[in-house]
Order: C-alpha cells, then structure tokens, then sequence
C-alpha cells in the first residue's frame, strides 16, 4: 500500500509540474504575441505622418512597453527580488542622464551662454 500511495504522490506531482508548464507557455505566446502587435503598431505609426518629434516620442513609448515586456518575461526580472530592481532604476536613471547630456547641450545648451563676434567685414577690393 505505501508503494501505491508513493506512486500517487508522483502523478499528483507530475501533473501539478504539466500545469505549470502549461500555463508559462500560455505566458509567453501571449508576450510574444503582445510583441508582434507592438511590432505592427511601430510600422503603422511610420505611415501616420506624424511630425517627426511626435513620431520618434510615440515610437519610443511603443518601444519601451516591448522592452519592459521582453526584461520581465524573457528575462524573469518579474520574479526578482527588490535588490534588482534598485539597480535597474539606478541604470535607467544614469541612461536617462547620458541621453539628455547632448540634448541639454546643442545649441549652446540651457546655460551655457556665450557670445559669438560680429562678422568681419566684406571687402571689395578681390574682383
């Protein structure tokens, strides 16, 4: 009879590790499927003639959620202690800090001021 019990025990396992599986798979074909249509979205906006800061910032969002995907899912930063995410905000926040860096100074950027000379005058004595 323990025999028989010990063999229950492990179908009931076996079955509880199928319907894990099951269900991690159902998981991601709806990733991937979410990706796809964040893929087709991505393309659709390319021909809404949008004006290109508005293009790139709807882009970027689109881009972002199907990365935020891809890091929680494919990665299992889901599932991770608050540790990592601490240091994933921390990355994120010096990434942010490195793109605005040629943003904040283009163009003679917010403060810095400087003051370019006049033109020289043209003369008309090399004909």
């Amino acid at each position: 009879m323990s025999s028989e019990h010990a063999i229950d025990d492990q179908h009931a396992v076996d079955g509880h590790h199928e319907v894990d599986i099951d269900r991690q798979v159902k998981i991601y074909i709806t990733v991937f499927v979410s990706l796809m249509a964040l893929t087709l979205i991505t393309v659709a906006i390319s021909y809404l003639h949008l004006p290109p800061p508005m293009a790139i910032a709807v882009a970027l969002l689109v881009a972002t959620v199907k990365g935020a995907l891809v890091a929680c899912y494919f990665m299992h930063l889901i599932a991770e202690k608050k540790l990592i995410y601490a240091v994933l905000v921390v990355t994120v926040a010096f990434f942010v800090v490195l793109l605005a860096l040629p943003v904040l100074t283009h163009s003679n950027g917010f403060w810095i001021h400087e003051d370019h000379p006049a033109p020289a005058p043209v003369s008309g004595a090399h004909q």
